[in-house]
């Protein structure tokens, strides 16, 4: 592995860490428990063979008190350890979803576009949830097993140290042998596990975001079989993990039993001289309980293996180098809003809002520019139209206003250079609606909101209004109409508008409408147009992007585009 893969492993374990202020209550709680498993053993063997001397009844009280006190301790010591253990590994589990995605952020879009989707969303959803066993079943069981171990090592060697001798060869003979078994049969399976994971949900997105092409042609019976096949993979990765554990629990009761026997071998010629008869029933007996404190330690080596593989798959997402045609966003800027971020920014109200010269633009990876040599000014109130051939760059030059892609050149708004600008402060400037505008799965209030959360009602019916879907809003039942999952219960000409109305709700200075009537009949689509262009204010710029003739309405300056050579 190279320092950089270690490195960036590293990075995201540390994510998934709680401070050690937290975690210290999980693991002293979790020795104590510990500690009463192993002397609840050693006792209750201890007063039974001591019972069975027929002493006065007050030399037992202390080992009858101290049984009952243990088997309380075992019990409430546990539960005390599993209470903080899990508060502490949850509630860091919150942040380490939101440092996830706050580390997504500068690499979409652009610089994750190599791996599937379902990649994508297992490494987000499972991966990182497979990260909070680092502290709760890694570090902290070897921990606790640690302490334990040596803690019942010194006391059986009061006892007599010829048994502890045994018990750590016991230990170290079955722990040795767990963990090459467990390496050797689980390794591979931990490797294919989230590939197999992967491929069972890019299978089942196909299915559901595919529904109705897979029932035109009649290839749900072939989907239906790639997801049994996809499952049948993921089972039997999931069932050799499976028998890896079995056969390690098998290795470490054997273990046991055979440390317990040599135990006895090794006490009984001492048996009345140098060792009474109760402390030797309880040295003979202790090894079950401290083998089965040590059987914590082969499961979470089992367990650091998967968390590493699950790191790595999150790591390969959110440590990866940023491409240099992706501008890296710093999320800190997302965090100012208002005028008071504007203030230091030394913005000319004389110039023009958006001037562009000589601006060249590449795709992450690409042999050459996808846009070279742009130029153009545009002031309030006016429309530029960008039109072009398909590969001529159109989409290149939206997601560069808006700062998704890095650019050469020069690129103003209102007279200060982008590249000086805050990523934030440049999308609080431009607004993009794409060509297929995202629509959540719930009602208009919640799509609308999403561009301001502090509007009203009123502005939102406003904005409805303004792109001419305020009478077809109020029919449905005004803002708590749905829309659908991905705008299913509406049209695409009627999800540009509350995209648009997104963008007014917004106060997009700049607004770039990219492809509106992409899939719009010619005549609804110059319709859109007059309508889309019309809702903007006049004291506001826009530009479209379009591959079609531009209605003689519209009074627009034009600026065709032609594919690099």
């Amino acid at each position: 592995m190279s320092a950089h893969t270690e490195a960036a492993r590293n990075a995201v374990l540390a994510r998934a860490m709680p401070s050690p202020r937290r975690r210290f209550p999980g693991i002293a709680f979790g020795v104590l428990a510990d500690v009463c498993v192993v002397g609840l053993l050693g006792l209750s063997m201890w007063l039974i063979v001591r019972a069975g001397e027929q002493p006065p009844i007050l030399h037992l009280t202390f080992a009858i008190v101290g049984v009952r006190a243990l088997a309380i301790g075992r019990a409430a010591f546990r539960y005390t350890e599993r209470l903080f253990s899990h508060d502490a590994a949850l509630a860091q589990l919150a942040t380490l979803r939101a440092d996830t995605f706050t580390a997504l952020l500068p690499r979409v879009p652009g610089a994750i576009e190599s791996h599937r989707r379902g990649e994508v969303l297992a490494a987000f959803v499972d991966d990182v949830d497979q990260l909070q066993d680092e502290p709760l079943r890694v570090r902290q069981p070897i921990a606790v097993s640690a302490v334990v171990v040596i803690l019942s090592l010194v006391v059986v060697a009061l006892i007599s140290p010829l048994a502890a001798l045994v018990l750590v060869v016991m230990l170290v003979a079955a722990g040795t042998l767990a963990v090459v078994l467990a390496q050797r049969t689980a390794g591979v399976s931990d490797r294919e596990l989230s590939t197999a994971r992967a491929a069972l949900v890019d299978a089942l997105l196909e299915r559901f975001t595919a529904a109705e092409v897979l029932s035109a042609f009649g290839a749900i019976p072939q989907q239906r079989a790639r997801i049994a096949a996809a499952e049948a993979r993921l089972s039997a990765v999931q069932l050799r993990r499976a028998r890896s554990v079995g056969a390690t629990g098998a290795i470490l009761a054997l273990a046991s039993g055979l440390a317990s026997i040599l135990t006895l071998l090794v006490l009984l010629p001492q048996l009345g001289s140098g060792v009474s008869a109760p402390l030797f029933a309880a040295a003979v007996v202790i090894p079950a309980a401290v083998f089965e404190v040590f059987a914590q330690v082969p499961q979470a080596l089992a367990a650091r293996r998967a968390v590493q593989s699950s790191a790595d798959r999150v790591a390969a997402l959110t440590e990866s180098e940023i491409p240099a045609e992706i501008p890296v966003t710093d999320p800190e800027d997302f965090a100012l809003v208002g005028e008071d971020a504007r203030t230091a920014i030394p913005f000319d109200s004389a110039a023009a809002l958006v001037e562009v010269r000589g601006m060249s633009v590449r795709h992450p990876g690409a042999p050459r520019d996808a846009v070279h040599g742009l130029s153009f000014a545009l002031h309030a109130g006016e429309t530029l139209v960008i039109t072009g051939e398909s590969g001529a760059g159109k989409s290149t030059v939206a997601l560069a206003l808006v700062r998704f892609l890095a650019y050469r050149g020069s690129y103003r708004l209102r007279g200060v250079e982008v590249s000086e600008l805050p990523i934030a402060e440049v999308r609080r400037t431009v607004g993009l609606c794409e060509q297929n505008p995202h629509l959540f799965d719930a009602d208009l209030r919640q799509n609308l909101k999403f561009a301001r959360d502090t509007a009203s009602d009123e502005e939102l019916m406003a904005a409805l209004d303004r792109v001419g879907l305020g009478d077809w809003a109020r029919s449905r039942g005004g803002l708590d109409a749905p829309v659908g999952e991905h705008g299913a219960l509406v049209s695409g000409g009627q999800a540009q508008r509350i995209a648009l109305a997104r963008a007014l709700l917004a106060d997009f200075p700049v607004v770039v409408l990219d492809e509106p009537t992409a899939g719009v009949d010619r005549e609804l689509a110059d319709l859109l147009l007059q309508d889309l262009i019309g809702a903007v204010p006049t004291d506001r710029a826009v530009v479209l992007i379009t591959h079609t003739e531009l209605p003689a309405e519209i009074p627009a300056e034009t600026l065709e585009l032609t594919a690099p050579a």
